[in-house]
């Protein structure tokens, strides 16, 4: 073949054939027929064909087997297929997102749907797949998603704080995969394959009411995925799991996580901070009027900070309104509050 003048053509016009390839939606057969018009004497479709695959086959590049410690990796994606389920209310077809992780060294797996890919979604599927583990690895490997991930880079990534506070919690280290081509997260990639045919080719022909019924049908299917027997092997990846990686997990915190969110405010002059995403404001020492705060809160707790050190707690109120403690207030503001006409009169 490489005696004939086709295939010096072929292999000056390969590079573009390869460009051309990597469009969405282009095939073989385009580029084929694009071919012939311009070479009417060049290869019939077989030959093509044939030399086409044995030069893109030589150009690949080899692999690698990675080996991983127990305990060490858990990787961490979103299945690119959607599942939904249908709105009792309006009769919606809801679609959600899969979280998928999995256990680098024994492959056991846990898969959760989720409303979004946003950050308060991915972080709470995450908390779920620590809690299903029953333990903590050293090392979490998500992709470059925003929810995770604020910046990509090779060697500095920029961490989501919400990320970092939860690996701070947790003790674990979040390391993404690169950029651009991510070729270390092959195991969770894997499995998420294996879900499609598993999993969600058995829910095709089920209708689900609740993101909680999807999800409950999930976790009975997920239990036959990881108590199946392995190929070319002797065991499950639960047995596995079980037997090697879940004595090397560290445990769980005494609390779970809950993620938390920021705001820079300054103490107004009735001596509260405003959160504006809960219309509500809460008191802080009449003393700090006028300070720059910072507020920290998670779903149930509103923490004040002022030059660093923690000058108020509150219960989270996310309706329009006034949290007040009576010590934050200044003395003509709770003369004004709290005294009645009873008090000026025992005086």
């Amino acid at each position: 073949a490489y005696s004939d003048q086709r295939m010096d053509t072929f292999l000056r016009l390969l590079p573009d054939f390869v460009e051309q390839l990597s469009h969405r939606h282009v095939t073989r057969q385009l580029v084929w027929e694009e071919y012939r018009r311009e070479h009417p004497d060049g290869y019939g479709k077989s030959q093509f064909y044939f030399h086409l695959a044995q030069n893109l086959r030589a150009q690949k590049s080899p692999t690698s087997v990675l080996q991983h410690e127990p305990g060490k990796e858990l990787f961490v994606d979103f299945a690119g297929d959607t599942l939904s389920y249908v709105d009792t209310q309006t009769g919606e077809i809801v679609r959600v997102q899969t979280f998928v992780s999995t256990m680098a060294c024994t492959d056991y797996t846990f898969a959760l749907c989720v409303p979004s890919q946003k950050t308060e979604d991915f972080l709470y599927a995450l908390s779920r797949a620590l809690e299903f583990y029953d333990g903590v690895p050293r090392i979490v490997v998500p992709d470059n998603l925003k929810a995770a991930v604020i910046r990509a880079d090779k060697y500095e990534p920029v961490l989501n704080k919400a990320m970092d506070d939860m690996g701070n919690h947790y003790g674990f280290v979040t390391i993404p995969c690169q950029p651009v081509s991510p070729t270390q997260k092959a195991k969770v990639e894997n499995q998420v394959q294996i879900i499609y045919h598993r999993i969600y080719a058995r829910l095709r022909n089920r209708q689900f009411f609740s993101i909680e019924e999807l999800n409950a049908a999930i976790a009975e299917y997920l239990v036959c995925h990881n108590q199946t027997r392995m190929q070319q092997r002797p065991y499950t990846r639960e047995e596995h799991f079980h037997a090697v990686e879940k004595p090397e997990l560290r445990p769980l915190p005494d609390t779970p996580y809950q993620m938390k969110r920021y705001a820079e405010v300054t103490v107004q002059q009735n001596g509260h901070v405003y959160l504006s995403c809960d219309k509500h404001y809460y008191s802080v020492p009449y003393t700090l009027i006028g300070s720059k705060a910072r507020v920290i809160f998670t779903s149930s707790l509103v923490k004040v900070y002022v030059r660093g050190d923690l000058v108020a707690t509150h219960i989270r109120d996310r309706s329009y309104g006034y949290t007040s403690i009576d010590s934050h207030l200044a003395s003509n503001t709770l003369a004004f509050t709290k005294r009645s006409a009873s008090y000026y009169k025992d005086r």
